[in-house]
């Protein structure tokens, strides 16, 4: 259930990166004033790079160290409470 459940986040967060970064570059904000006109451009910029990192974490099926950990102790507290039940 948390896999599942971090799939659909992984790829709702990705979609949301690349989403923003893309209203940025066409400049859907309508930020014409000079200090955001550069900085919307290095803010679409990291926020496309880390969609594409994010991406890549998504299909390589990388995770965090402890959701993993935390997804193993649910797993293990699952199976004690089958074994008391039996």
């Amino acid at each position: 259930m948390f896999k599942i459940f971090r799939i659909f986040f992984g790829i709702f967060m990705i979609l949301l990166y690349f989403g923003v970064a893309y209203l940025l570059f066409i400049n859907f904000f309508k930020w014409n004033v000079e200090p955001w006109l550069s900085l919307r451009y290095v803010i679409a910029t990291v926020l496309a790079i880390y969609g594409i990192y994010r991406c890549y974490r998504q299909i390589k099926g990388t995770d965090y160290y402890l959701l993993r950990d935390m997804e193993e102790r649910f797993n293990k507290y699952n199976n004690t409470q089958d074994n008391h039940e039996n």
